[in-house]
């Protein structure tokens, strides 16, 4: 079965202060790692997004990246604007208005914010989008091409 973690923090816990956007005290807003496992056969690349639905933020976007070629497994721990990346994967601007992974930064007493991790099989190589790609617009170019999709979630508040 198609399934995703991560090393950096479990399902339904708590995501650790490093993972944090800079702009959080302590903060080191280093990427967390992602594995997945037992992907669909017919998958050609996967894509990558890290949104924060609750209301006060509003789907923020936290990380987006596309074009993760099919052989790829993992996304190492601190790879967000590195060569660590999956090779030919590529970032789009989070709404911290910033390329790559903007970690959890949520305003002070809104309570525990949820951060859903979604690893998107798809049926194509690659997607043609460039780094100031919305949210709606990633969404709707996944649009019949996903073939499967798998989520984690952590949480963040403080």
């Amino acid at each position: 079965m198609f399934s995703l973690v991560s090393r950096s923090y479990k399902h339904e816990q708590q995501i650790p202060l490093v993972h944090a956007h800079r702009s959080v005290p302590g903060g080191k807003n280093i990427s967390p790692e992602y594995s997945w496992t037992d992907p669909p056969t017919s998958t050609r690349s996967f894509a990558l997004s890290l949104i924060d639905p609750h209301p006060v933020a509003r789907n923020w976007v936290h990380w987006l990246l596309i074009n993760i070629p099919f052989r790829d497994r993992i996304i190492v721990a601190g790879a967000s604007r590195t060569d660590r990346l999956p090779q030919r994967s590529k970032e789009l601007k989070n709404s911290f208005l910033e390329l790559g992974y903007g970690g959890p930064a949520p305003p002070p007493g809104s309570g525990p914010h949820p951060y859903v991790t979604t690893l998107y099989a798809l049926n194509v190589e690659s997607l043609a989008m460039d780094a100031d790609t919305p949210l709606s617009k990633f969404l709707r170019e996944l649009d019949g091409k996903v073939i499967a999709e798998v989520e984690m979630r952590g949480y963040y508040e403080r």
